[in-house]
């Protein structure tokens, strides 16, 4: 999911207070597009933003969504892919899986919640999950209530004091979230609940701002990342084309974890070219908690740069990857940023 794309979406139409339908998968079996918390928003015309599946599903999703938006009554889709008929409602879809998705409206009239206390929970680094009632015997609990647990403290949207305390104290007692459908009781009226961590939009430090660092950028945006491009070249953070960055800013290296919380992003690429810009990089980064450190340049340059750190270089080793990028066998600015961002995004599943 596209977190940018999708703000934007969201903005447009909320700014005119038009209803959405928001469609969250709850449940998959098998070969799937996406899993269990995978959201898309739906407007009033049919057009929506962001894929539950690779676009074979979505059409289907947005006539469903005019039944949501008229009723304001919460729905399923089910969706079973592993059937053999190769004609599958016509499209030959070819998949092998099964995606139940729940849709419910959204509205100005509810600020739009819960979808908009998520996105900004996204947006953040703190620890949340989002419970949601799938079905519903309990009238204080209606399919399409929320509570999202966020270190401790409780977000209701729908909720009765009842079922609040209840669901809570539940989720509580769970070791971990791990995304999926559980069943309980209030009183004696059952509930069946979605339990998916909300996980932050990845954040990307690109350092250095050279012509080599836009495809790094652009792809990275592509794939829903948040992107920062620092530089100490005036002239390379204005001339080169970092529209889809979330900012860019000319500091020195020295100061970039003054300028910047280091801490608050996921990944960083060094690709400054400048062999004291980077070693100073280098040794704020050893500092940091950023998991993955990629850096551009061959095996006896990254050599030079970590005997040159002393000390840090022995923070810096578990993380770093240099030459940056998987050998994806491409030449040129944009295979090089294909091979660093797909060695990013193996980081990110792989954690």
């Amino acid at each position: 999911m596209n977190h940018r794309k999708l703000q934007a979406f969201f903005a447009s139409r909320a700014g005119r207070g038009e209803p959405l339908a928001l469609a969250t998968v709850f449940e998959t079996k098998g070969s799937t597009y996406s899993k269990a918390g995978a959201r898309m928003l739906i407007d009033g015309n049919g057009i929506f933003q962001g894929m539950l599946s690779g676009g074979c599903l979505e059409g289907d999703l947005a006539i469903r969504a005019q039944v949501v938006l008229e009723s304001g009554q919460a729905q399923f889709a089910s969706y079973d892919l592993s059937s053999n008929d190769d004609e599958l409602w016509g499209l030959g879809v070819g998949c092998d899986g099964l995606m139940r998705i729940f849709m419910q409206a959204i509205t100005a009239r509810q600020d739009y919640e819960p979808f908009q206390s998520i996105s900004r929970l996204e947006l953040g680094r703190e620890r949340a999950r989002a419970i949601t009632v799938i079905e519903s015997k309990y009238e204080g609990a209606p399919a399409g209530a929320t509570l999202l647990l966020v270190d401790g403290h409780v977000q209701n949207f729908g909720f009765d004091d009842a079922a609040r305390d209840a669901v809570t104290h539940a989720a509580q007692e769970a070791v971990a979230c791990s995304p999926g459908v559980t069943n309980m009781l209030v009183g004696e009226s059952a509930l069946t609940l979605l339990d998916t961590p909300i996980q932050p939009v990845p954040r990307l430090l690109v350092l250095g701002a050279g012509l080599d660092a836009e495809p790094v950028v652009r792809l990275a945006a592509e794939v829903g990342w948040l992107c920062t491009v620092a530089d100490h070249r005036p002239a390379y953070i204005d001339n080169n084309d970092f529209e889809t960055a979330e900012r860019s800013l000319c500091v020195n290296a020295a100061e970039i974890g003054n300028a910047i919380r280091l801490n608050e992003f996921d990944l960083a690429v060094v690709m400054s070219h400048h062999l004291a810009s980077d070693r100073s990089y280098l040794a704020q980064l050893a500092h940091s908690t950023i998991g993955y450190i990629g850096l551009l340049g061959p095996p006896g340059r990254r050599n030079r740069l970590l005997s040159e750190l002393g000390d840090a270089a022995n923070a810096l080793r578990p993380r770093l990857r240099g030459p940056a990028g998987l050998d994806l066998g491409g030449r040129g600015p944009a295979a090089i940023a294909l091979s660093i961002v797909a060695e990013m995004q193996q980081h990110l599943a792989a954690t």
